[in-house]
């Protein structure tokens, strides 16, 4: 018998966005943090959020401990929106001031160009982070937006962002992050 070959048009979804997710154990107290707050915040999707189009819970490893999911959004905004909205900002408010002995990342691929990562707290290198060269998530890298806005529509590079849910001189103070870039900062040992 013969296999039945299938692919998604994806023409309806111009502006997809796949998102990948995770939270992994650090410490003993992150296993608390893990299952107090991983288990609400993984299932505020089930609100269905405007732009969610899917979400599948992902076990990355069972010891450490490392749970997450993968997204599909409609777009970028509908994404952003959700992120600022509640539960996910209050918890993004909480874990920026201590992540309870937790890391956690994510990593967007775009439909129209550009890939997004930020790795935060984690003891070690998951995903892109694995081969390629970290850099701190500062200046023009602090947003998602920041960091693929070289591969976004010109009609986006030119929208309004949507303020971040913590800014970036309220984590590190005033400073002039203007002068970070990718070429010049390396910060692990994955450089290549």
């Amino acid at each position: 018998m013969r296999v039945q070959r299938m692919t998604a048009d994806l023409s309806e979804y111009p502006d997809l966005v796949v998102i990948l997710l995770g939270m992994r154990v650090r410490t003993p107290r992150g296993i608390l943090r893990l299952l107090g707050v991983g288990p609400k915040l993984y299932k505020s999707h089930h609100d269905r959020p405007d732009g969610l189009l899917s979400h599948e819970d992902v076990v990355w490893s069972l010891w450490p401990p490392h749970w997450g999911a993968r997204q599909y959004w409609r777009d970028l905004e509908s994404l952003e929106r959700w992120t600022r909205s509640e539960p996910h900002r209050i918890w993004w408010q909480q874990f920026l001031k201590d992540s309870g002995g937790t890391g956690f990342w994510h990593e967007a691929y775009f439909a129209r160009g550009g890939i997004d990562s930020v790795y935060d707290d984690m003891a070690a290198p998951t995903g892109l982070a694995r081969f390629a060269r970290t850099v701190p998530a500062r200046g023009r890298l602090f947003s998602t937006r920041g960091r693929v806005r070289d591969h976004t529509p010109d009609t986006e590079r030119h929208a309004p962002e949507i303020p971040p849910v913590v800014t970036e001189s309220a984590i590190y103070g005033k400073t002039d992050t203007d002068t970070y870039s990718a070429i010049d900062i390396p910060v692990n040992g994955n450089q290549q």
